[in-house]
């Protein structure tokens, strides 16, 4: 806590005691705010033809009628009037059942049109279901030769093959468009393994992330080898190896169209940008830092500005490209960094009387403050640590509500054709859905059902449809509107902790 003082007009000036995530929230105002509200809310040339430029909110029998009489003179919404219109019916109603396995559901994703839902599962156990066909299943895939659980899953642009990965050095590639709906690996079906092992490699690693190119000529994965690795599909290997961070590399993505940009994270709390175009292919071209612990999931935006990132410190956190910085000044950083932290720390919980608060190794091979030491597999998060701030923190704004324990859980921003990604939303280890509205920092739903953690949720593209994955064996979706008749709709009671037929063992 610090202290500002507020002048107060005809009388003496006191003293008001500011919240730690005022300047946070105040971030959010002035950096992207403006950007969010162009998106998601009626144009320029709609609000004028309807209320001659008054600033007032438009509703949505005001936005029908005033199409319907063409007053914009478009004779159509515009994609910031879509968004504006449906963003007013979030998925917050239900939910209904998808799918019920006995083993924990581990990710849920939607194909990039929407029509097919990939769901995963720890063990051996992959769906795809038809959207459209009310949720049929459209195949069902046992896998071979997986370590613990299927990692990830990515779906190549034209919906033709399914990548999956485990905690092992190989990708496995499985056709989901043919005839064959039981596919049972290499029995009814080849599914084809990509091996991204070196002989140079010391031991056998795992496979944490894995997502196609945009063209689909390519997959990369990062892997807890601390590196990124690039296969090129045609020449049937391994094109390109990075050696990315100094701990186990939990995701990397591209940041758009072209290819050429990567985002990664890791373990060593940096956010780290690749430009595939430079010849010193082992550097990265700009770091940011803010998070005090691991990453486990980025997602862009797609505008190859912006990005969001989720944190084992319990926050997500969003990012502008334009503000990275470079590895070299990151680390003359670094013994200011160091000294402020100790600082900080002496004053809120001195050594010696049973805090776990310390400078860890770590911090000096990575140049992050890793200022207290945890397992997140198996502890709570420190409360002494909830409002710690990195001193050099280069983000846009920070996201405080979920909770990032047991799993590397997932983030994204809403679509753009229903919100105008006017969202970030969230699973959560406090068994919710958290959705926070990106132009203000605040918690606006928090979808209640499941009886246990929700690695991944996945909102439809189009659709006001959000389905989310549970441990506790639900695949479930909400919608924007309700049907009681629906006899899939899951009621309150019927939660559990764990699937039917769960034996206990330890979970990653």
């Amino acid at each position: 806590m610090r202290w500002k003082r507020k002048i107060h007009h005809g009388g003496p000036s006191k003293q008001q005691q500011v919240s730690p995530l005022a300047d946070e929230v105040c971030a959010i105002d002035k950096e992207v705010s403006h950007l969010c509200r162009i998106k998601s809310e009626p144009s320029q040339r709609t609000r004028a033809s309807i209320y001659a430029g008054q600033k007032r909110p438009v509703s949505t029998f005001k936005l029908l009628s005033g199409r319907e009489s063409n007053c914009s003179g478009m004779g159509r919404f515009s994609s910031a009037d879509c968004s504006y219109a449906l963003r007013k019916h979030l998925p917050v109603k239900g939910p209904w059942c998808v799918d019920d396995m006995d083993s924990e559901a581990y990710i849920s994703q939607f194909s990039a049109d929407g029509s097919l839902l990939i769901g995963g599962f720890r063990g051996s156990h992959i769906r795809v279901y038809n959207s459209e066909k009310n949720w049929k299943v459209h195949k069902d895939i046992t896998c071979k030769r997986l370590r613990w659980t299927i990692s990830d899953i990515a779906l190549s642009p034209d919906q033709q093959f399914l990548a999956y990965s485990s905690l092992s050095p190989t990708v496995h590639i499985v056709n989901v468009q043919n005839a064959v709906r039981e596919s049972h690996a290499n029995i009814t079906e080849i599914h084809e393994g990509l091996e991204f092992s070196d002989d140079d490699d010391e031991f056998s690693f795992g496979i944490f992330s894995v997502k196609f190119s945009k063209d689909g000529r390519e997959l990369v994965v990062g892997n807890n080898n601390e590196s990124i690795c690039i296969y090129d599909l045609g020449a049937n290997k391994v094109t390109e190896r990075i050696n990315a961070h100094v701990a186990d590399v939990n995701v990397v993505t591209f940041a758009d169209e072209t290819n050429d940009i990567l985002y990664s994270g890791s373990d060593d709390s940096l956010c780290k940008v690749w430009d595939r175009r430079c010849h010193k292919k082992q550097k990265p071209v700009g770091v940011l830092t803010g998070h005090l612990d691991g990453i486990t999931f980025i997602d862009s935006r797609g505008d190859g500005h912006y990005f969001i990132s989720n944190c084992k410190d319990q926050t997500i956190k969003l990012w502008d490209l334009r503000k990275m910085s470079s590895t070299t000044k990151e680390r003359t950083m670094l013994h200011c960094i160091v000294r402020r932290i100790k600082t900080v720390l002496q004053h809120a919980c001195p050594m010696g009387k049973g805090n776990i608060f310390r400078l860890t190794s770590n911090a000096y091979k990575s140049c992050t403050p890793k200022a207290y030491e945890w397992d997140y597999r198996w502890m709570t998060y420190p409360s002494e640590a909830r409002y710690l701030k990195h001193p050099y923190d280069q983000s846009l704004a920070t996201f405080r509500g979920h909770s990032v324990l047991r799993t590397l859980i997932r983030c994204y921003f809403s679509p753009m054709h229903s919100t105008g990604q006017r969202y970030i939303y969230t699973g959560s280890s406090d068994q919710c859905v958290y959705i926070y509205d990106v132009a203000t920092g605040k918690v606006v739903e928090k979808l209640r059902w499941h009886g246990s953690i929700i690695r991944d949720c996945s909102w439809h593209p189009y659709l006001p449809t959000l389905v989310s994955s549970s441990w506790d064996g639900y695949l479930v979706r909400w919608e924007a509107t309700e049907d009681d008749r629906d006899p899939s709709m899951l009621r309150t009671g019927k939660q559990r902790m764990h699937p039917e037929g769960y034996t206990m063992s330890f979970v990653l």
